[in-house]
């Protein structure tokens, strides 16, 4: 059997050799025209006597490449037939704008008419002898003659009637004309005279399939122009909005029909482009009428309308031809039927209860599971409820944020008297929305339907999860909703928390480790219990009494292996918050606060090395890292007193130091040390001293013991990396103070211990030692032989210091070679030390 390559296919292949026939035609007419020259010139030679032969070379070979063409044929003649089309429906207008008024009634009706048939009559005549193109921009120039003829028919003889009311039965009798027409071209004109022959195999293959048309304009023109008569005649009527809202819907209706019919593709487009568009309009209009309405009847009235476009849609998604297509007609209908109960429902309910009664609506759309219908209309439909439900959340956002944020404003104004209610320490700086009392039944609804959906689809746990935190946002704005008594709303978010945190460990049982629902509820805990401690601080009894709890609610549930890396860090932070408010409560300054505050450091440090026996390295990690915020946070209040400031930089010392015990830790012993420098040092700082040795010498010392230690351990390590940095942290400020000081004892002492450490460094034929030290050792003596040096230049004449190192420029110059040659042995005797 033959094999009948697909349409596109097709298509393509008599393309590339219609090309080539046009190609070959080129190279063909250009033989052709030689060919005539030779000939012309041959019979012009025999007449003059000698002339030569006639040249046997073509200058073009017969088998080399034609020139390409920039345009091809096909569309260099529906250019030129576009061109014609425009300017004889350009010379037509004229004729009846301008010339109209030269001719008689009879005339011009003669004219007009013999123009427009011969016009429309022509297609046929060139489809019958496959001039497609052409017959093609010939309907269309009478198609545009029976508008003109329209136009002229009002003129001469509907002069007085309305203009809307005229172009709307014009644009009818048109479109109806058009379809007419492009049917009867079809009728008239065998398909094998249409422009292409007709084939039996291609017959088979798109049987069931609609036949492309004789003529491709008259059937979208016709359905483009149907969209505007009855639109047109409901304005000529001044009809009122729910007319023109209908008139939108009936004519998307026709468009619906349109599309759904197996035509051809272009009108297809144009009838659902028009139902998109028509439908849009018509649906927008509704809703603004339905929810708008004052009175249940007009409400009703609009609600009726989103009914209608329901139908069409649902219609439409019966008998689409696509799955695609039937999901969103179907979703937008299950959404035109909850807009219009939700306003039905607007008119009869209170205004807070309308997004209840919608999101009632939206639920039972669900029910479309169960019906037969096609599986792309029940997804479409549960699409729809799935709309309603996730705009019915996001209008309870603002009561859930402003329950969650709210009591932050608590922090600038703490222990500022009990509240009225919950709602009052809550929304103490924020309007009270009067529609947030349905709210709780609002997301208890979706979390609901969403617990039902992960029940019954085990796989799906997105939908656990969603339930989860919709149960929760319900459960800790109800307190606000209600009013409860102020301590009554701590209480029943502190069993939040606990809940939250029972709900964490059995899940964590049920999967066997950490799943998307435990985490989620870990964190739900977490930011519950920070809002609790929010809200506490209205009170100073609140607040500890609050805070102390939650410290040991959390430091119980860290005894539970898997949530031990949320909990201790959670009961350390409230551990931190507590410390704080009993310092406050007991009258303590800041800095003395700051002695409680570091009690958390060292319990997380015991929590960190029991964690890290056992195993749990992210646990750990998350205790140290709350361990040192607290840390710092006592040293924060601490930094207005010196004495209390070194006094806790030594206990976060020791802290550091049990740390850096524990072998995975051993890095930990540099933060010790730094902190105990530090905390020297502010010590110092503390008493007014001001000697830079002070500071200095018990960095060298420590850093020099350990340059030895390491250097004993490690032999081949540089005495600039064992002994450098020590010897420079003491040399060099010393140095620094030494010229500002006009002691003897400073310099006198300096050049002692540099004198000491060169011969240390000659002696051990060690580099760093040597080199610091001679080199303190000589601008100590520069130093101490400076006035001298003064009081000489001083005495000298001007003449003597440069002619003195005119001098020292010519002995160097003299000796130059020498002078290099001792420069390179110091740099080899230098470079021979360790």
């Amino acid at each position: 059997m033959t094999n009948i390559p697909p349409p596109a296919e097709e298509l393509r292949l008599l393309d590339a050799e219609l090309r080539q026939l046009d190609a070959r035609r080129a190279v063909l007419l250009r033989r052709r025209e030689w060919l005539v020259h030779v000939l012309r010139t041959a019979s012009a030679q025999r007449s003059v006597p000698g002339a030569g032969q006639m040249p046997p070379v073509w200058p073009v070979a017969p088998g080399a490449a034609a020139p390409r063409t920039e345009a091809t044929a096909p569309g260099v003649q529906n250019v030129l037939l576009l061109l014609g089309g425009i300017l004889l429906t350009v010379a037509a207008i004229a004729f009846t704008l301008v010339g109209w008024g030269h001719l008689g009634i009879t005339g011009r009706a003669l004219v007009l008419a013999a123009v427009t048939l011969a016009a429309l009559s022509a297609p046929v005549w060139l489809l019958r002898r496959g001039l497609g193109s052409t017959a093609e921009a010939v309907a269309a120039l009478g198609m545009a003659l029976t508008v003109l003829d329209a136009y002229a028919l009002h003129e001469v003889a509907f002069d007085g009637s309305g203009g809307l009311g005229y172009a709307a039965a014009a644009s009818a009798v048109l479109s109806a004309a058009w379809a007419a027409y492009g049917a009867a071209a079809g009728l008239l004109v065998p398909r094998s005279d249409a422009g292409s022959p007709a084939r039996p195999d291609r017959a088979r293959a798109g049987a069931g399939t609609a036949a492309r048309p004789a003529l491709r304009l008259p059937l979208p023109c016709a359905v483009v122009t149907a969209q505007v008569p009855l639109l047109l005649w409901a304005l000529a009527v001044d009809a009122g909005p729910h007319t023109l809202t209908a008139v939108l819907l009936v004519t998307a209706a026709a468009d619906t029909v349109v599309a759904l019919r197996p035509a051809h593709a272009p009108v297809r487009i144009v009838g659902l482009v028009g139902a998109c568009v028509a439908g849009a309009l018509g649906v927008l209009s509704a809703g603004w009428l339905c929810w708008s309405a004052a009175a249940p009847v007009a409400a009703a009235r609009g609600a009726a309308l989103l009914l209608l476009a329901a139908a069409i849609a649902l219609a439409a998604a019966r008998y689409a031809p696509k799955p695609e297509v039937a999901l969103c007609a179907s979703l937008a209908a299950g959404l035109c039927l909850v807009a219009g109960a939700g306003g039905v429902l607007r008119a009869w309910l209170p205004g807070e209860w309308t997004v209840p009664g919608c999101l009632a609506l939206g639920i039972a759309l669900l029910t479309a599971v169960r019906t037969p219908l096609p599986r792309p209309m029940r997804q479409g439909v549960v699409g729809a409820s799935l709309v309603v439900q996730g705009l019915a959340v996001l209008w309870t956002l603002p009561l859930v944020a402003g329950t969650l944020l709210g009591p932050v404003a608590l922090i600038e104004r703490p222990w500022s008297g009990t509240p009225l209610d919950i709602r009052d320490a809550v929304f103490q700086d924020a309007a009270w929305a009067s529609y947030a009392t349905a709210a709780p039944l609002v997301l208890a609804a979706v979390a609901g339907v969403l617990a039902l959906a992960e029940r019954r689809a085990v796989r799906r746990p997105a939908s656990g999860v969603g339930a989860l935190v919709l149960a929760w946002a319900a459960v800790v704005v109800t307190p606000v909703v209600l009013e409860l008594p102020y301590g009554a709303g701590l209480v029943a978010d502190g069993a939040v928390v606990v809940v939250a945190l029972g709900v964490a460990e059995r899940a964590r049982r049920g999967t066997g480790g950490p799943s998307a629902p435990a985490l989620t509820a870990l964190v739900l805990a977490l930011v519950t219990s920070v809002t609790l401690a929010l809200v506490s601080l209205a009170t100073e009894a609140g607040t500890i009494a609050v805070l102390l709890a939650l410290a040991a609610l959390f430091g119980v549930a860290s005894t539970r292996a898997g949530l031990v890396a949320f909990t201790a860090p959670a009961a350390l932070a409230h551990a931190t918050a507590l410390a704080c408010a009993a310092g406050a409560s007991a009258g303590l300054r800041p800095e003395h606060t700051a002695l409680l505050v570091l009690v958390v450091p060292a319990v997380a440090a015991l929590v960190a090395a029991r964690a890290a026996r056992a195993g749990r390295s992210a646990a750990t990690v998350t205790v140290e890292a709350a361990g040192a915020g607290a840390a710092l946070l006592a040293l924060t209040l601490a930094v207005t007193d010196l004495p209390v400031l070194a006094s806790v930089l030594a206990l976060c010392g020791v802290v550091t130091a049990g740390t850096a015990l524990r072998p995975e830790r051993r890095r930990a012993g540099h933060a010790a040390a730094a902190l105990f420098l530090l905390a020297a040092w502010v010590r110092l700082a503390a008493w007014e001293v001001t000697t830079p040795e002070a500071y200095t010498l018990p960095v060298s010392v420590a850093a020099l013991a350990v340059g030895h230690l390491r250097r004993r351990r490690d032999p081949s390590v540089s005495s600039w990396a064992a002994h450098g940095a020590g010897l420079s942290v003491t040399l060099v400020p010393s140095l620094l103070a030494m010229w500002g000081d006009p002691h003897w004892l400073r310099p006198l002492l300096l050049g002692t211990a540099a004198l000491a450490v060169t011969l240390v460094g000659a002696r051990s034929r060690l580099q760093a030692p040597l080199v610091l030290g001679g080199g303190t050792l000589a601008l100590v003596a520069l130093h101490e032989l400076a006035p001298y040096i003064a009081q000489v230049v001083g005495v000298l004449p001007r003449w003597a210091p440069p002619a003195l190192a005119g001098l020292v420029l010519l002995a160097l110059g003299a000796t130059y070679e020498q002078r290099l040659r001792d420069a390179r042995r110091l740099r080899e005797a230098l470079g021979r030390l360790h």
